[in-house]
């Protein structure tokens, strides 16, 4: 029971995959503005990672590997994550109309958030076991929500600070991602 605590909190705080791995930037720059899209972003996101890594774990025990298929293992991934986003998207324009808004073109581009196919990528990989597999990629995919939405109400203070004309917007939005990735360094001695 302590090796999966240990291989949860290492994927959302340790080896977070925005903060250690740098995968996920772009909407994690780009959707990071506001608050609440910020949080509907990582809670879409957190659902994709997990679920379309646990289906492509699948895949490639159940058909890839016995069939010798390894070398469509991409094609193969970036199929099955296109498809979540498709049923997600298609969920949250439904459900959450000013949600959907609020995302914009950022919801459909979680099909190219180097994040969702990176951990499923590692997950198999790294060959790790069911259990392990599932605390990892929701482990990943709640570090990216926290991490998301951390920096979002950081970037919420940042507007109401006195920034140096150079520094406004972006850079100091990196500026401000550096600092928030040392901060999460802290937890390395942690798992």
């Amino acid at each position: 029971m302590s090796d999966v605590l240990v291989v949860f909190l290492s994927a959302a705080f340790v080896n977070n995959v925005v903060l250690a791995k740098f995968l996920g930037l772009c909407p994690f720059m780009g959707v990071s503005g506001k608050i609440s899209s910020a949080v509907g972003m990582g809670v879409a996101t957190t659902f994709v990672l997990t679920f379309a890594t646990v289906t492509t774990w699948l895949v490639e025990l159940a058909i890839l590997r016995p069939l010798g298929l390894e070398f469509m293992r991409i094609i193969a991934f970036i199929l099955i994550i296109a498809a979540v986003v498709q049923f997600t998207e298609l969920y949250v324009k439904k459900s959450f109309p000013e949600l959907y808004q609020a995302l914009g073109v950022y919801l459909p581009l979680i099909t190219t958030n180097c994040a969702v196919f990176g951990v499923a990528l590692l997950a198999v990989q790294d060959n790790l076991s069911f259990t392990a597999m599932l605390m990892f990629s929701s482990g990943s995919a709640a570090g990216f929500l926290i991490v998301i939405t951390l920096f979002a109400g950081l970037r919420s203070q940042l507007v109401l600070s006195h920034v140096p004309a150079a520094f406004r917007g972006t850079p100091i939005a990196f500026i401000t991602a550096g600092f928030l990735s040392m901060a999460f360094m802290g937890f390395a001695g942690m798992a």
